[in-house]
């Protein structure tokens, strides 16, 4: 309990400092934005009255331990989506940071060729570290030789997102 008081002392701590003037006009910015711009929507409905930008997303994540989770609505751009059935998508934020989407209860998917649109996703937050076995699935399915799946040899820390609601900009 104290580790967990601790992690969302920080994690307040962070937000208010990175949450200034100026990203508050930008998430109201982003809010109405999603209000006139074409989605698509999958899975539950966006109800955030929210959408985090990607400073204020990477900084989550950056505070986060394996085994927090935390409820997120942001927006970023789809770097790849699963070619067999669209049952995942890596969402680009802040940079070279990369967040694995998956769906909840594996109830939805996503069109398999959404890859460079804008996405919003909610849900919830967290990290996770990927064995090889499930990362040369991930390679499997995204259409990748045999020799690039046989050299994933050491699991790797992700940066993972649970959504229950996607919109994808038509």
């Amino acid at each position: 309990m104290k580790r967990n008081g601790c992690f969302f002392a920080i994690l307040s701590c962070l937000l208010l400092i990175s949450c200034g003037f100026n990203q508050e006009k930008s998430a109201l910015k982003m809010t109405t934005e999603l209000a006139t711009e074409s989605y698509d929507s999958y899975g539950g409905t966006i109800t955030a009255t929210k959408i985090e930008d990607e400073t204020t997303v990477v900084a989550t994540y950056t505070a986060m331990q394996q085994g927090d989770t935390v409820p997120l609505a942001f927006k970023g751009v789809i770097n790849q989506v699963c070619k067999v059935k669209g049952c995942w998508m890596k969402v680009a934020v802040g940079g070279e940071e990369e967040i694995m989407v998956r769906f909840k209860e594996y109830g939805f998917f996503v069109p398999t060729d959404v890859a460079t649109d804008s996405v919003v996703v909610q849900g919830k937050a967290y990290v996770s570290e990927t064995s090889v076995a499930d990362l040369r699935h991930l390679a499997s399915d995204e259409g990748q030789s045999q020799e690039v799946i046989a050299a994933i040899v050491a699991p790797e820390k992700t940066y993972a997102f649970i959504a229950d609601g996607v919109l994808i900009q038509k």
